[in-house]
């Protein structure tokens, strides 16, 4: 028997940040965010003898590791075998059955896009199912947070987690002791097809790693630097407007309530924004481009712009001119889902 799972990337479109300690448990967070029809996937299947084997197909990275010995976690596959350790603890009372652990992903790590995090809920997925264990939305999410933040010390926040395990639109939630609560967003279908007509998702072809602006952040706000605590504030009240845009269908308050975030976000830290990425907004603002946005810490990964609809290939084929890729999406409804295959 094989476990498969999926689990779907996310867009964030306001609050992104506010989700991050010590913010978050000291002012309570606000994020407003979206999952698209790219996914992370991973399979679980029976060992050989006493051996675990963690693959990383797009990365085309093995390992294979004694069932009877601990679990080194570190290397480019600790994902895998972090997910793995802690299921073997919480559920297995530390046992380590053999197991055949593959992966691979819609979007690159540093994509901006949540796949590391989205990678952790497809994998705690697909051990669920593999397992059998009455994990909900709420419990897979929880649980895929703990394991990257106190098991692996990566450095984030809670958004990602959260938006591949429920999917769809959300209004989230933060606050101190790890409590959140996820607000479904029933957008009408119009505006759905609106809003998916008039963005353009665009990755820069740089990935990068988010722990560094992450960090800083954290300090910011930890040594009490009013600017970057500002700046949050800000982000936090727009994910409330733009969620109000959203319900209401105003979808020209949505692209206003975009670019202010952004504007919003480069006050957070620095390496959010960089000369190339101003560069590309210039150049999507010349061809269209009403709002401009940075998913995910910054740095690099994918850019999201909002234009009418008729603009829309205008801007394509002028982002298409330079390093990076247009990648066509769609919105998700479905969170993150686990079946069998024999």
């Amino acid at each position: 028997m094989i476990a498969r799972s999926r689990a779907p990337l996310r867009i964030g479109l306001a609050g992104g940040g506010t989700d991050v300690a010590p913010y978050c448990d000291e002012f309570g967070g606000r994020v407003l965010n979206a999952t698209i029809d790219r996914y992370a996937y991973a399979s679980v299947s029976p060992g050989d003898d006493r051996t675990c084997s963690f693959r990383m197909l797009d990365g085309d990275c093995q390992e294979t590791h004694c069932c009877e010995q601990a679990i080194d976690l570190s290397g480019p596959l600790l994902l895998l075998k972090g997910v793995y350790a802690r299921i073997c603890r919480d559920f297995l009372g530390g046992e380590q059955p053999p197991v055949r652990v593959r992966t691979f992903s819609d979007a690159p790590p540093g994509s901006g896009l949540g796949s590391s995090s989205t990678m952790v809920v497809a994998l705690v997925q697909a051990f669920s199912e593999y397992f059998s264990l009455p994990l909900g939305e709420y419990e897979v999410a929880h649980l895929a947070y703990e394991i990257e933040r106190n098991d692996l010390s990566l450095a984030g926040g809670k958004q990602d987690q959260y938006a591949a395990a429920f999917g769809g639109f959300n209004f989230m939630e933060f606050y101190k002791d790890d409590r959140v609560i996820v607000n479904p967003l029933r957008i009408k279908e119009s505006v759905w097809a609106e809003l998916e007509a008039s963005l353009v998702l665009y990755f820069t072809g740089v990935s990068r790693s988010s722990a560094a602006i992450i960090e800083e952040q954290t300090r910011n706000v930890a040594s009490r630097q009013q600017a970057s605590i500002d700046a949050m504030h800000r982000l936090k009240a727009e994910a409330f407007t733009m969620k109000e845009a959203l319900l209401l269908g105003k979808l020209d308050a949505f692209a206003s309530t975009l670019q202010a975030g952004w504007e919003a976000k480069k006050g957070m830290a620095s390496g959010i924004t960089n000369p190339d990425i101003d560069r590309t907004e210039d150049l999507a603002k010349k061809n269209g481009a009403l709002a401009t946005k940075v998913s995910g810490a910054g740095g690099g990964g994918f850019m999201l712009f909002m234009c009418p609809p008729e603009n829309r290939l205008e801007l394509i084929r002028a982002l298409s001119d330079g390093p990076g890729q247009v990648m066509e999406f769609h919105f998700s409804h479905r969170g993150a889902m686990s079946w069998r295959a024999q």
